[in-house]
Order: structure tokens, then sequence, then C-alpha cells
């Protein structure tokens, strides 16, 4: 970095400021400073200094400030600020604390470090540095432990006790198997023991539950920071010792500003909390003055940043100093202006840098400048010195340019030339949540569907002995009393029923033919939709559309000219896109993802590319709200280029809808974007080449209708947020082009969410922090009847502002009207029913406020917290409730649901499932959405799957049987292996549906991993599924075994070589015989007590043998 350090040297104030900063603590005070050159002189002021702490006015500036930093320094920490207004809440989500300590963890290691926060990030109570220390639970190999005080030790920490460990901050524990998510680490670890010593640490998938990689120790950093009552207390500051640490402080009189804002936000909500009857802690006890952080600060040594000299009462100020610095106007894209300025620069002996986002591009700015006669030269490290009149272009970022007049050194950053530019974000590691993989959380009471007996309700498992041999059985109940004990081994053919959780579908009846008709009448269905798709998906293949050319120069500028980084899901999505585009197909995409995710900057994309090509394309949406906020969207995007957009929706008079009608006949607009009004018979299109449909399922027939003949010749992208499940998407790979945007935007924070007790004064701290940042909130109430009581109580605590209400039930102008002047940000709070407009991407909303939160269901909580966070703000979630003593047991398990939803736990994959079936619904149709429901959603999927195969002749009629296997032996999971219900089930289930030596190998695996060594019932149990697919092979469909009688069902299809039989027969004399029943064929085979050695004979020798015989008829 030598490039950007040694002109400092020549600052005749440089020098001493480096002297005076070690002499003695107090404050250095720099006048005249500009943005980001204060980046820039901490840098170079941090040598020698093992802790850099910085102070910003805001987190806004603190993040802006560590990007910059990074770049020069990557050993820098975000330390975030720790809400206190909310500090009582139930329940709050882990990811703050889990950030915090990340850096707590790195300040203790006593490593060198910079650590960026805003000032209030040093206000609230925290533990001393030393108990941290002491509560660090630190695990090595070959250490003895006790896993019950460990387990005692981990809860006192902090961390929650659960069935498995699936997001940071929990822990389980089965068996001698301790599994733990430390807060500060990526991914969870596994510790094993033998007996009382650790045998091993590993590190784990939460997703899968498997092993990565072996480790000699782990730390397990504590989960929660709030000292206790009778504890010390001390600020975040104080963890750094003063002789080796220096403080930065930038603008130190909005610092003190910052301190005292929060302090009085602080104490008046204390005070109306107390006179509200609310308990409330000493404010001592959580908060240190703005005073004693200055008095704190002035015991270190630091340096104070101001664009202007400005006293700051309570800081110690040693000597002020005045830099003369200046910013870099901006060139606005005129690369002209850039050079013209260059070349006087270099007249003037001046050294310039030139910092660009990418290597790639900075050598690209290199060659172009010497194109303009500019000598320039591009630098890999910045190591080399730029020598006056030079001109060095570099990798590195910063947001924007500054100057040393008096020592001519010019630092130009790419966003000074180009605009803001794309920041390639460090990918986030923080978790996600799990996807959901397959449904076997099964509870008893739920709803399954067994592949022969139809929809009943799982009662549990039940170990079952008969004649001396245990085995588990699943016990269903079904309607009229029946109840079915099915062996554990058969768990293939049971699906959890998930179909729409508003009604309870209708049991069936055992031993009657009901079952057997529905399965038939959603098969026959099943089998039309997927010749449907097929036919329609060859019909398209085979036609001839429009060919497009590769990008154009005009597409690459205008891709580049995005504001954000792309995710790799949409640059895939958007690659797809053009290669449909470019080939002799005609295009018929589907792009699945959440709102906010990207879907419309690949419509944008396609929508460019065709009207290069003069092609006309529409943009058709379900309401006009979403047709004005697209069309501002594209009028933004194609403002630089010879592209008119129109709208054509309710927004429009009459004359401008004429005028658009002509306009497109005779070419004269290029894109037009809106409602089912484009649909009308008066609308022709001069050459229509793209139509780009948002959320189809959201029109009615006619439209749909009409939608099917303006599809017929053009190509079509049809977009969707409501998510589709992967097996849907497998079973349609090959049928249906489609792109599933499964990856968040990276400036995307992570949602705070709280669960608390509903209070007045709770609500109006929320909403008017939120409207202090100019921000807007939602606040979600799912009664109609009494929403106007409710807004006009919300409108008592918040005088000052404007509180609208918006339901289903109002006239459609009106309701539109509502959410226009939200959009428009004339209402500063929206008291709501659920309808909150899906597609909105309104990213000032950033609070959400959730009444009565326990009423509703996982899927709608989790589609509305989505609604907000959709800018790079920090997002706020209240779950309110009401306490009620006499549902106390009630509400607490709401709320046990509701936690496991903030921290993304089960209760998420059951939310995202049942979206997921809604989408499976939106994209087949209501009608086999009404299969799906009679059927449930697995089954579903699998018949689909099914005729989709047969269809493309992957599947012949003959391999769909199912085939069950039931001998006497002691096969079964035991609780002392698996104590977990639902885990025993998922492994009970997955077992049965075992097809490989692969996945046998690959299961063994996983069950010494997860539980540790196999005992011989679960090796026996194992043995049982090998046989199960040996007898698959061999079409049998049934193996069961009485006393000492084996029955080998065959299946009626099997196409065996009836010649061999006798041959098969020799091969045991006497024991084994042929019924040869055209509808029933099966052979018999009789044991015999003992062998001639006078051993008993083992079930599973001669099951495996009798099969390896019967599969040699088939070759």
């Amino acid at each position: 970095m030598q490039a950007l350090l040694k002109p400092l040297l020549e600052l005749a104030e440089y020098e001493d400021i480096v002297k005076k900063k070690k002499e003695a603590p107090g404050v250095l005070m720099l006048t005249g400073c500009v943005n980001t050159q204060k980046t820039h002189m901490m840098y170079a002021l941090s040598d020698g200094c093992c802790y850099k702490v910085i102070a910003c006015s805001s987190e806004a500036k603190a993040k802006q400030i560590y990007e910059e930093y990074r770049f020069l320094d990557a050993a820098i920490s975000f330390y975030p600020a720790k809400d206190l207004l909310f500090y009582q809440a139930d329940i709050r989500s882990k990811e703050l604390v889990s950030q915090r300590m990340q850096v707590i963890q790195a300040v203790l290691k006593g490593e060198p470090i910079t650590v960026v926060a805003s000032f209030d990030a040093f206000m609230d109570a925290l533990l001393p540095k030393e108990m941290i220390k002491s509560r660090v639970i630190k695990i090595c190999s070959d250490e003895t432990l006790n896993l019950d005080e460990l387990s005692v030790k981990l809860a006192q920490c902090g961390y929650d006790r659960e069935i498995e460990v699936a997001g940071p901050g929990q822990f389980a524990v089965r068996g001698g198997i301790l599994d733990v998510y430390p807060l500060t680490e990526e991914l969870p670890v596994r510790i094993e023991l033998w007996g009382d010593e650790v045998d091993s640490i590993r590190t784990f998938d939460p997703e899968t539950q498997r092993s990565i990689e072996k480790l000699d120790e782990v730390e397990v950093f504590p989960a929660t920071e709030f000292p206790e009552e009778e504890e010390k207390r001390v600020s975040f500051l104080d963890y750094f010792e003063k002789e080796n640490t220096i403080l930065f402080l930038d603008e130190p009189v909005r610092l003190k500003e910052k301190g005292e804002g929060v302090e009085e936000e602080f104490l008046e909500a204390q005070k109306r909390r107390a006179q509200s009857g609310y308990e409330v802690a000493d404010s001592e006890a959580v908060l240190f003055t703005t005073q004693e952080i200055m008095r704190k600060m002035n015991e270190y040594s630091s340096v104070g940043f101001q664009a202007l000299d400005m006293r700051c009462p309570g800081l110690n100020i040693r000597a002020s100093y005045n830099l003369q610095t200046k910013n870099v106007d901006p060139y606005n894209r005129s690369f002209e202006l850039l050079t013209q300025d260059l070349k006087k620069m270099k007249r003037n002996q001046s050294r310039v840098i030139l910092l660009s986002g990418s290597r790639t591009r900075a050598r690209r700015l290199a060659e172009d400048l010497r194109d303009y006669n500019l000598s320039s030269f591009y630098s890999e490290d910045m190591e080399r010195e730029v020598e006056p009149g030079e001109i060095m272009t570099a990798y590195g970022y910063i947001a924007e340019g500054y100057e040393y007049p008096l020592l001519n050194f010019v630092v130009i950053s790419e966003t000074d030339i180009f605009g803001k530019n794309k920041r390639k974000k460090k990918r986030r590691t923080t978790y996600e949540g799990r996807k959901i993989q397959s449904f076997s959380e099964l509870k008893p009471g739920d709803y399954v569907v067994h592949e022969n007996h139809g929809l009943g309700i799982y009662q549990g498992i039940e170990k079952i002995e008969v004649d001396k041999i245990s085995k588990d059985y699943m016990k269903i109940s079904y309607a009229k009393g029946g109840n079915l004990y099915i062996p554990a081994t058969q768990l293939d053919l049971i699906q959890k029923y998930a179909g729409s959780d508003s009604k309870k579908p209708k049991l069936n009846r055992l031993g009657t033919q009901e079952w057997t008709k529905t399965k038939a009448k959603v098969r026959g269905a099943v089998k039309e939709i997927a010749k449907d798709l097929v036919e329609l998906y060859a019909a398209r293949q085979n036609q001839d559309g429009f060919v497009y050319g590769e990008d154009t120069v005009w597409q690459k500028e205008f891709e580049e000219m995005f504001p954000y980084e792309e995710t790799e899901d949409q640059l895939l999505a958007i690659n797809a896109v053009k290669k449909d585009m470019e080939s002799h197909k005609i295009m018929d995409r589907l792009i699945c993802g959440d709102v906010g995710y990207g879907k419309t900057e690949i419509a944008i994309r396609a929508a460019f590319k065709a009207v290069q090509e003069n092609k006309q394309v529409v943009y058709l949406v379900p309401t006009t709200i979403l047709a004005q906020q697209h069309y501002n969207t594209f009028c933004q995007r194609m403002k630089d280029f010879p592209v008119r957009v129109d709208l054509m929706c309710r927004f429009r008079t009459p004359a401008q809808q004429r005028d658009t009608i002509q306009n497109l006949k005779r070419g004269l607009v290029d894109i037009v974007v809106g409602t089912h009004r484009v649909l009308s018979d008066d609308i022709e299109y001069k050459d229509l080449g793209l139509l780009i449909i948002d959320e189809e399922q959201r029109f009615g027939v006619q439209h749909k209708e009409k939608i099917k003949k303006l599809k017929k010749n053009v190509d079509v992208l049809t977009l969707t947020a409501t998510p589709i499940p992967r097996t849907l998407h497998m079973s349609l790979i090959g049928i249906r082009d489609m792109s599933v945007l499964e990856e968040a935007p990276q400036d995307r924070l992570p949602i705070q969410t709280y669960v608390m007790e509903y209070n007045d004064e709770m609500v109006r701290e929320a909403i008017e922090r939120e409207c202090a940042r100019n921000g807007q909130v939602y606040y979600v109430y799912n009664r109609v009847e009494d929403i106007a009581e409710v807004t006009a109580h919300i409108q008592k605590l918040v005088p000052e502002l404007n509180v609208s209400f918006a339901h289903g039930q109002m006239k459609e102008h009106e309701l539109e009207k509502i959410m226009y002047d939200f959009i428009n940000g004339d209402i500063d709070v929206l008291v709501s029913t659920t309808i909150i407009e899906t597609g909105l991407d309104i990213s000032n909303v950033n609070t959400m406020i959730i009444h009565d939160a326990d009423r509703l269901g996982l899927s709608q909580l989790y589609q509305l917290r989505g609604r907000v966070g959709r800018s790079g703000r920090m997002a706020y979630a209240f779950l309110l409730y009401r306490k009620d003593k006499l549902l106390k047991e009630i509400a607490e398990k709401r709320l046990a649901a509701i936690r496991e939803f903030t921290d993304l736990g089960s209760g998420f994959k059951i939310a995202m499932r049942d979206l997921e079936i809604r989408g499976a619904g939106n994209l087949l149709g209501a009608e086999q959405h009404g299969h799906m429901e009679a059927v449930g959603y697995d089954m579903y999927c699998k018949m689909l799957n099914e005729a989709v195969k047969h269809l493309k002749g992957e599947l012949s009629e003959e391999d769909t049987f199912t085939t069950a296997l039931d001998v006497n032996v002691d096969a079964y999971i035991p609780d002392s292996y698996i104590p977990n219900e639902y885990h025993k089930l998922d492994i009970y289930k997955r077992i049965a549906a075992i097809e490989s030596e692969e996945e046998m190998d690959d299961m063994i695996e996983e069950l010494i991993d997860r539980f540790g060594d196999i005992p011989k019932k679960v090796e026996l149990l194992l043995e049982v599924a090998r046989l199960k697919n040996l007898a698959h092979q061999a079409y049998v469909t049934e193996v069961t075994q009485k006393g000492v009688t084996y029955t080998f069902r065959m299946y009626e299809k099997a196409k065996i070589h009836v010649e061999r039989i006798p041959d098969l027969l020799k091969q045991f004399p006497e024991d084994l015989s042929f019924k040869a029943d055209v509808s029933d064929p099966k052979f018999i085979y009789q044991r015999k007590k003992k062998t001639k050695r006078g051993e008993v004979e083992n079930p599973i020798e001669v099951v495996k043998k009798v099969l390896i015989g019967i599969k040699g008829l088939l070759d």
C-alpha cells in the first residue's frame, strides 16, 4: 500500500501527529477532513497498534467505513449495536448476539484487529471479558467429560436444548453424542464420547446432519451477553487494553449527539413503561451514559476526524490540526471530462491513483487511458510509489475520491467516474435456516397416507412381540375405528399427508374400495396433465420461433448499469433465458423466486434484448399498483437508451390509453406494462416478440384464455413468487423450462425478530423509531370487524403520524388508492389484514408489528415477515401476543412454535411446505390442486413423477409395483440407540426406501456418524432392507413368514422363464414348491427346524437363497 501511504509523509503535520499519539492519552483533532480520506488517514495512523477501534455516528456510516477499510486491511470486524429499546423481549433472534460474539472472540484472542462500531454499541452493559473468558467451554480430543454437567453448563450459557441441532445457539444430546452449534462458528460441531472420554470432535452440515471434518478442539462461547443483576458490568470499550489501542472518532460532535439521542429515547421509554405499570430494570444495569463513554474515550490515545472545526464538550482535546483536503467532483459517466482533468493533473505533476472494483476493469482502465495519450500503468498490489505526473490504476474500493491539494496527490474512485458501482460483498456465512428436504417430521395425531390403504391418523410407534420376536410397528387409525399396524420395514409406503391446512381431510375405511377408486381417478388425471405437459413442450420445441442474435455492446452496457451484484441463481437464469431466445424453439420459461430476489431484472434484460431486434414486449401484471411499480422500474432502467416504455391500466386517462393503442399498432411503443387491459380486443401489436407474465395464477379464467391466444407464437417468460416444491421441480425437468432463484440478494440484512407481550408503549416506540429514520410501518391486524378501532387506537398513540387501514373487503378502487398512497410515502403506518399485497416491493417499510401473532399460521408469519427487510437497512419484526393466564399452556405452545420460526427452525420448514403446496397448485392449475388434496401432496408428486417417466420411456408399466417383506427377526431400532421418535421414524423411512448398495453404505456411514456404533438389531434391520431390495429386483411383491412357512408372492406381470422353474425347485428338494395361480403366483418354502448339522436355519439366509434363485428365472 506504499502508493497510498508514502505521499502522507510529506504532509507537514503528519510526523507531529504520529509522535503525539504515542505520548499520552487524549484526543488529537484533525479538521478539514472529507469522507473517504478519513479512512485513508485512519489506516496510515494505525501502524504499530494491536487494536484499532473506529467509532461512528450511525450503523450506516460504520458499514461504509468497514467496506472501505476492508480493502486496506482484511482484519476488520463490524460490531453491531444491541437494540436497547426491546431488551425485555421474551424471544429474540440470535443473529445479532452471534455477530457480536464473533468480534468478542477475536478480541479475546489478542490478535491484531480493527473494530468499527456505532457509538451506541459502546453504551450497552456487558460482562467483563474475564467473566466471558471463564464461561467459554473448551473441549479437546481425549479429555474426560461429563455430558450431564456439560448440558447444564450450555443451558446456563444461553444455549437451547433441541431434538436436533438446526441453527446457531442450539445443542442436542443423543446417547454418547453431543451436537452443539457455537454462536461464533460457521458450522455446528459433533462431540462423540467413548465412555467419559472425548473420542472425536468434528464439524457437520446442519442440513444433512452429516460430518464434514475432524477437529482437535472446539471453543463454545456463551450465547448471551447480558450481565445478571448482581454481576459487574463493563462497556465493550473496556475490552481493549489502553496501552495497545488507538481510537478513531468519526465526527465526535455527531457521536455525542447519537449517544444523547439513544439515552434520551431509552430513558423516555423506561419512564413511560413505569407509568403504565410495567416492571422496568434500573437503567444503569442496561446502559452507560454518553458522558461515561466519553470519559472512557479520554483514557485512550485517540484521533478525531471532523470536516469543520467544531467544539465537542466532554472530550479532552490535546492538539488540533487542520488538513486541507477536498472531495473529487463526480464525472457523471463522462470519460471525456475525466481525461481532460487527468491531462491537467499530469501538467501539474500530480500523483494520481484510480481505484476500480475489479482487477479486470482496473487493467482495462489503464489501457483505455493510454488510448487517450495518457501514460498510465496498472499495479497489482500498490507497493510501487506513484511518481509526480504518473497515473496508476489498481484494484480497490472507496465510496468516493479525495485530494490533498498541497501534496498534489489525488485518489479517484470508480464511483466518481461511472456513478454508484456494484459492490461485490463478501458472501454472508450467516445461518439461513434449513431448506425443506423430506417431510418426515411426523407426530402422533398427524394425517398420513398409506399407498395401499389410504388416509389415516398416525398414532405413534409401538413395539410388539410375537413368538419372542420384537419389532417396531407404526399404528395408524382409520375411519370407523379401524387400526392398521405397519412394520417399520414398510415405511416407504407411507407419507405425511400435506394438503391445505384449513380443512381436515376425510379418513378412509379399511377393507373398502374407496381409496382404490380415489387413487385410480387421480392417477388418470395425473397421466392426463403429464401427457398435456409433454405434448405442449414437444410442440413448442418443434415450432420455429424468432432467433435472436448474441448480446450486443448495448446489451452489455445496459447490464453493467444494474446497480447491484447479481446472485449466482440470477446469472444462471439470465443465461438460460438468453439461450432460449437465441435458439430456434419458442421460449416458455418459468422463473420462481421470492419477492426481491431479482426476477424483474431478468425480465428487464430479456425485454431489452427483444427490443434491440425491433420486437415489442408486453409485461402483464395482475394489479394496477404493480403495473405502476414495474412501469417506474422499467423507465428508470431504460432511461439512457432509446427505448419507449408505456403503461396501460386504470391510472391512465382514456385519451392516454388511445394514444398508447395507436402507438402499439404503429410500432412506436417498444414495451408496454399493463394489467389485463393489454389483453383487450382493441389492442393490436405491430410485431410482438416477448410476453412476460407476472403471477399468472392470479388472473381469472377468461384472462387466462386470452393469455393462451397471445402466447401462440411468441416467447413467454412467466414469473412467480410462490416457491415451487423441489420434488415437483425434479418431476418436471425436461417437460417445463424452469429457473429457480433460491439465493437472497447479498445486501439483505437479517430481520431482527422479537416475540413479546403486547403493550402500547412498545408499539409506540417501534413505530416512532422507524418513522424517525423516515421509514414506514406495517401493522398486521387480521380481523376486519374492528380494524378501524385498532387504527384509531394507534393514531392516538402516534398522533403526529398518518395512520390508515386496508383489508380485502374494501372496494378495489379504494384499496388501490390506499396502497398507492402508502407506496408514495403519504401514509406512515398501514394497519392491514394479511392481504398485504404479495408482489409489492416497498423497500421503505422496515418495521412490521404483528398483532396476536400466536393466532396466525407459521406459513402466514413467514410470508408476512418477508415483506420487510428489502433494503440495506436493518428491519424489525415484532410478534405480539396477549398474556392470558387461563390459556397459559396453549399460548406457550404457540410461542414455542413461533420461537422455532424466529430462529428458522423446523417451523420454517413447515411454513415452506405449506407455501410449496400452494405453489404446486398454482403451477398445475386449480383442478390438479383438488387431486392433490385427495391423495396428499407427496403421493401426488410420486404419481406425477411416474407418469412423466412412463411418457418419456424411462419407466415401463412392469416397474410400478411395491414390495413388502416381513420375516421373524429382531430387527428394529432400540430406544437406547435413537431415543427420539421423530429421528427414529425418519431413519426407518429412509432405510425402507434404500434401493442400491451405494445407498446402503451411505446409510451405514450416517448412522455411525450421527448415533454411534450400530447395534445388532439395527444391523438386522439393514439386512432386511437389503433383502427387500433383492425381492423387488426378483419381481416379488411380498415375502411373509408364518412359523416355518415362507411365502414369496410374484408380481403377475413378471416375465418369468417358466421352463427354468423345475431346476429351481431341484435346488431346494422337498422344501420349495410353486403355486401357478394366474392372479396370485407364488413360491412356498417350508423351513426345516434344523439343518443337517443340527443348527437352526437363519431366516435371513433362507430368504436370500430363495430370492437369488427366483431372480435367476428372469434373465
